[in-house]
């Protein structure tokens, strides 16, 4: 009769985890929430994991890594051509020494698992990965996945997606991992302290602007042009209009309307608002479901539709509105908007079906998923 094999030694070192995930904030924010999530992890097997992130000398990561307090390690970026170019030639060239960059990182590091999170930080990650016989897990933000994510899945030994249904092979949903102080989020308790913050009224409903980190040239349209509008109706507003656009502003009046160039403390912003008019990215979709703040998605009216992805599982819910770029409007703000800020059971309704759409602990969830694939 053959014995059973002996147990594993007890860890005596922390698990090293690799999190590639640079580029857009799509990818990093998932990235620091999982990582955030198992440096946490303090009674994991040899103490808390070791997280390093990879990015690349051109990517947000370079700012945003340090400043949550991660590790961040850079490697070429491998940039893929939209069209067909004779810069297509180059490409496997520059994956071929980011692989090797990588692999020797991994190396280094004495990897335990990779995550990725798409974009061209992560392909370069699970072909070392692969080449290193370390484990690979993806994390897909997207409806509809990448190449790197595509090919990833393949090697992967877990698949995560944020949106049921994501075409990935043995994919399993987790949703979209996001920062304890968004999860954690007490909109109503908040509520007085952020709108001072912002100098809003304490008592006025609320509409939140804001078009991703740049802004958007047709919100901010949009809502500029129905100010008057909605300060006959009562509404207040709070507009991050991006940056660069500094000739959106509104006359000084009552109910505020405030501009600013970018929302540093988005908490703030959602604990402020009743309702939100943006883009649907990936994790501000995820993160307006998380807090029970409803939205008026304007899906970015390029690329291959997956914003308009991102917004139909809450819309469809009951959590928010959708319209296409091409039909918002001042107009449109008026006459759809007005009446959901100034009917607070309408505002309450939607609030509750946004809520039922998130998923607020994905970035444990993920955490374990990550942790299980290293115990395996």
């Amino acid at each position: 009769m053959t014995s059973a094999p002996p147990p594993p030694p007890p860890r005596t070192r922390p698990v090293s985890v690799v999190l590639a995930g640079g580029g857009t904030g799509g990818h990093i924010e998932p990235m620091l929430a999982l990582a955030d999530a198992l440096v946490r992890r303090t009674g994991a097997p040899g103490g808390a994991p070791r997280v390093t992130c990879l990015g690349t000398a051109r990517g947000m990561e370079t700012r945003l890594v340090p400043a949550r307090g991660h590790e961040l390690r850079l490697i070429p970026p491998v940039p893929l051509p939209r069209r067909p170019t004779l810069d297509l030639l180059r490409v496997p060239g520059r994956v071929r020494r980011a692989v090797a960059d990588t692999r020797a990182l991994l190396t280094e590091l004495d990897a335990d698992v990779v995550v990725g999170f798409g974009g061209y930080v992560a392909l370069p990650a699970y072909l070392a990965a692969k080449r290193a016989g370390v484990p690979v897990v993806v994390h897909e933000q997207n409806p509809l996945p990448g190449l790197a994510n595509r090919v990833g899945a393949r090697l992967a030994a877990a698949v995560a997606v944020t949106t049921p249904g994501t075409p990935l092979p043995g994919a399993v949903h987790t949703g979209m991992p996001l920062r304890p102080s968004i999860t954690g989020l007490d909109r109503a308790a908040l509520r007085a302290e952020a709108r001072a913050h912002f100098g809003l009224d304490a008592d006025r409903p609320t509409l939140l602007v804001f078009g991703g980190s740049q802004g958007a040239r047709s919100l901010n349209t949009a809502a500029t042009g129905a100010a008057a509008a909605l300060r006959a109706a009562g509404v207040q507003v709070l507009h991050a209009r991006g940056p660069k656009n500094t000739e959106v502003a509104v006359p000084a009046g009552d109910p505020p309307y405030v501009v600013v160039d970018y929302l540093e403390r988005m908490d703030l912003a959602y604990a402020a608002a009743d309702l939100a008019l943006c883009r649907s990215g990936a994790v501000s979709v995820a993160e307006l479901s998380a807090v029970g703040l409803p939205g008026a998605f304007v899906p970015l009216p390029i690329g291959n539709g997956e914003q308009r992805r991102n917004a139909l599982p809450v819309v469809q819910a009951g959590g928010g509105l959708l319209v296409e770029d091409a039909e918002l409007s001042a107009e449109w703000v008026s006459a759809t908007l007005v009446p959901v800020l100034t009917d607070p059971a309408r505002l309450a309704e939607l609030a509750r079906h946004a809520a039922a759409a998130g998923v607020p602990d994905a970035d444990e969830v993920l955490a374990d998923l990550t942790l299980s694939v290293v115990r395996a």
